[in-house]
């Protein structure tokens, strides 16, 4: 399964090349295809005069680590590159830098910490990375600062139907885009396969600008909080209910017309739906939807729990309705059932 490699893959904001590589080989064949100055995959199908032009978004990076010093004994410190809780990274398996040196994020032993210490969540300078060299020589030789670090987590199915792996934010929805491009259009599609959405949405603006769409749907994960902590009104989404629409986040308020077609074919063609109830967080849309003259634009997302975090869960049937969902959008726009 495409998803699979995509998961496995390297690709913290800022170096998504290895993503972008895996992507280009699977469409090159299915579209016309470009990178732009700042790393953003575009690929093109349709015809180029039709209207409208739409841009699918969905972003190759993950959250993960830059490495920022070297100890005198071979230990490596680190920076977060997007939002990480501190709590998730001690005994986490990780590669570090082009070679994928392997290590792991350490911190001190339980059983020389003080009490009050025990107690306390450790802070990303108290960690550090062990890549099992001596000297701050030895480990010169094989990664330099700046190099990124990235999580470990091989890809795997369980349960009835779900996937558990890393970076499913945003892989699941660089998987539909790919899905997508199987098809035909006559009138003009672009899939951007996006970068540094975890850091700012960067790419996403770069790359609506370079596009100038007349409408926008980002395809992303988005929180899953349906675990036994939470009460019902604040779980975000509930996995394997299919798809969720938003209509508003932190960085955009979702064009309503967009968002009740989706609702509408879901319903009309038995596809399970679902609003995303909350309003915290945002993706590519935020900056999508500022661009030139302003952009109509709506997120369409595969709920995922512990997301940012190195081990994700998805529901599978929730990510085919996703591309279900998103297909048929399309083919409404090429029979006319869909106008702005």
């Amino acid at each position: 399964m495409v998803l699979k490699g995509l998961s496995e893959a390297a690709g913290v904001a800022g170096d998504e090349k290895d993503v972008r590589n895996l992507i280009l080989d699977r469409i090159c064949d299915l579209a016309r295809t470009e990178i732009d100055a700042l790393g953003n995959l575009i690929a093109f199908k349709g015809k180029g005069t039709g209207k409208p032009r739409v841009m699918l978004a969905a972003h190759m990076d993950e959250v993960g680590l830059i490495l920022s010093r070297v100890e005198r004994n071979g230990l490596l410190r680190f920076k977060k590159v997007g939002g990480i809780d501190d709590r998730i990274l001690p005994s986490q398996p990780v590669r570090v830098g082009p070679g994928k040196v392997p290590g792991v994020i350490g911190a001190g032993p339980v059983h020389l910490q003080k009490p009050e210490a025990q107690r306390a969540v450790f802070k990303t300078e108290d960690l550090y990375v062990d890549i099992g060299a001596r000297t701050r020589e030895e480990a010169e030789q094989v990664i330099k600062l700046g190099d990124y670090i990235s999580f470990v987590t091989a890809y795997q199915e369980f349960g009835d139907g779900l996937a558990r792996g890393k970076a499913f934010d945003d892989r699941v929805g660089c998987t539909a885009l790919m899905e997508i491009l199987e098809k035909d259009y006559d009138f003009p599609v672009y899939a951007v396969f996006t970068v540094q959405e975890e850091v700012g949405l960067r790419g996403a603006g770069t790359a609506a600008f370079r596009i100038n769409p007349d409408l926008a749907l980002v395809v992303e994960a988005t929180t899953c909080a349906d675990t036994p902590e939470t009460e019902e009104h604040g779980e975000a989404t509930r996995l394997g209910q299919g798809p969720a629409v938003s209509l508003m986040d932190a960085t955009s308020i979702a064009d309503r017309r967009i968002v009740r077609h989706l609702v509408e074919l879901a319903d009309k063609n038995g596809i399970p739906i679902q609003y995303r109830r909350a309003t915290a967080g945002g993706n590519d849309s935020g900056r999508i939807h500022l661009t030139r003259t302003g952009v109509p634009t709506a997120s369409l997302s595969v709920p995922c729990r512990y997301l940012h975090s190195p081990v994700c869960v998805i529901s599978l049937r929730d990510l085919e309705y996703t591309i279900q969902l998103l297909g048929l959008f399309l083919d409404s726009i090429q029979k006319g059932g869909f106008r702005l």
